[in-house]
Parts: structure tokens; C-alpha cells; sequence
């Protein structure tokens, strides 16, 4: 699931602050965004060209208790990075914040890719991650252009994502297939999440938390990705 700063209103905003200040900490976030993303990508590449990683895709969701484990340890991770990246008294665990959640969600990825360049047709992962850029530059455009702050959205999305949550591990547990319906509503779901952190960079992340902000975009855009892959995976398996 998706993490990042409440929509509270905090002291020091980036909307309340001057024009430079403003400018310079939307540009840092979004420059920081790209270097996980450019991490991310790069992390992908090195775990799959090691001679392991199809015992790794194996270990990690050849058994029920063995995929749920990954999804708690995923969990917890997600939230010592949230927290790491949110702390106001050293950059430098910011930054380790930022990184170990990149890490995380390289690892969590690889059975899904692993999936979709063996067992799929291969360009359904470029297709999936250009998808993915041009909705995520649509919603953040939207929100640059209108201004508008989307902090209401964030007990529907925490309500959806605990409904979410709740089917997947039922899934997990039964046997049952989610199918694309789920897989849909996730993408509506990582959509409204980025709706929520962008508007929330615009009016309720301090200047000095670029890092924050960068981590919680980061985290919608990678539940965006996977959901978008998992379409294009089910679509190109009925061809």
C-alpha cells in the first residue's frame, strides 16, 4: 500500500511559503522521485542478473504462509522507511528512508516481473510503465493546473486500502483469484493516492521535506505500476 504525510496542516507549508522557497522544494521533490525511480530500475536490473533470482521468485511465492510473510515484512519496511524519510532531526536517515523503501519495493516486484518476461508477452512491461507515466503526469498535471487540494480523498483512500488489503490476504489464504475487476479498482485506488500526496506536496508538506514527499509519490506510483502490469499480464495470457 501506499504511505506519505497526513493532510494536515502543518507550519511552514509549501503553500504558505515564499515563491522560491516553493519552487525550489516542488523541484526537489520531483528530482528525488526520478532518482528512485532511476534506482528502482536499476535495482531490477542487477537482481535479475543474478544467477539466483528464480530460486529468489520461488522462496518468495512458491507457498501461502510464503507470499504473506513478503507482504508483512513489505509492510513493516514500508513503515520504518516512511518514518526514516519523515525524520526531522538527519538528512542522512531521510535519505536511508527513501532507499530501503526503493530496496523494498524492488524485492517485492520480482516475482510480478519475473512473471510478465517469462510467461507473458515481454512488452507488457515497457507498455505498463509508459501507462503508468502518462496517467501519473495526467493526475499530477490536474492538480498543478487546478490547484485544488485533494486532503478530503483520505478517508476513502484509507478505507479502500484496508478493503483491499483484506481481500488480498483472504486471496492469498483460500486460493481465490482477485481477477481484473480488483485489479481496476486498484488502479482507481493508486490514481486517488496520487491525486492525495500531490496535492499534498502543493499544500501540506514543509519545504525541508522533499524526501517525505518524494517517498510517498514514489509509493503511489509503484501500486499504480503493478496493477497496470497485472492488467496487461491477464489481457495478453486470453490472446
Amino acid at each position: 500500500m501506499a504511505f506519505g504525510n497526513t493532510a494536515e496542516a502543518v507550519p511552514n507549508a509549501a503553500a504558505t511559503a515564499t515563491e522560491d522557497a516553493r519552487v525550489s522544494f516542488i523541484r526537489k521533490t520531483y528530482a528525488h522521485l526520478g532518482g528512485a525511480i532511476g534506482l528502482f530500475v536499476l535495482l531490477e536490473f542487477l537482481i535479475f542478473q543474478m544467477p539466483f533470482h528464480q530460486k529468489l521468485v520461488a522462496s518468495m511465492i512458491g507457498t501461502q504462509a510464503g507470499w504473506l510473510i513478503v507482504l508483512g515484512l513489505f509492510m513493516v519496511t514500508g513503515w520504518v522507511a516512511e518514518k526514516w524519510a519523515s525524520s526531522d532531526s538527519s538528512k542522512t536517515m531521510q535519505y536511508l528512508g527513501l532507499g530501503l523503501y526503493t530496496l523494498a519495493e524492488a524485492i517485492i516486484f520480482v516475482p510480478l516481473l519475473y512473471i510478465a518476461a517469462h510467461y507473458s508477452d515481454p512488452s507488457v512491461i515497457p507498455t505498463a510503465g509508459l501507462l503508468t507515466l502518462l496517467i501519473f503526469a495526467g493526475l499530477t498535471l490536474t492538480v498543478f493546473l487546478t490547484k485544488k487540494d485533494f486532503s478530503f480523498m483520505r478517508g476513502a483512500l484509507m478505507v479502500g486500502s484496508f478493503a483491499a488489503l483484506g481481500l488480498i490476504v483472504c486471496a492469498i489464504l483460500f486460493g481465490f483469484s482477485l481477477g481484473l475487476i480488483f485489479s481496476f479498482f486498484m488502479v482507481v485506488l493508486a490514481a486517488g493516492y496520487v491525486l492525495y500526496y500531490t496535492s499534498n506536496v502543493l499544500h501540506h508538506y514543509r519545504t525541508d521535506q522533499h524526501v517525505a514527499a518524494a517517498l510517498a509519490l514514489f509509493s503511489a506510483i509503484a501500486l499504480l505500476f503493478w496493477y497496470i502490469l497485472r492488467i496487461l499480464i491477464a489481457l495478453s495470457s486470453r490472446r
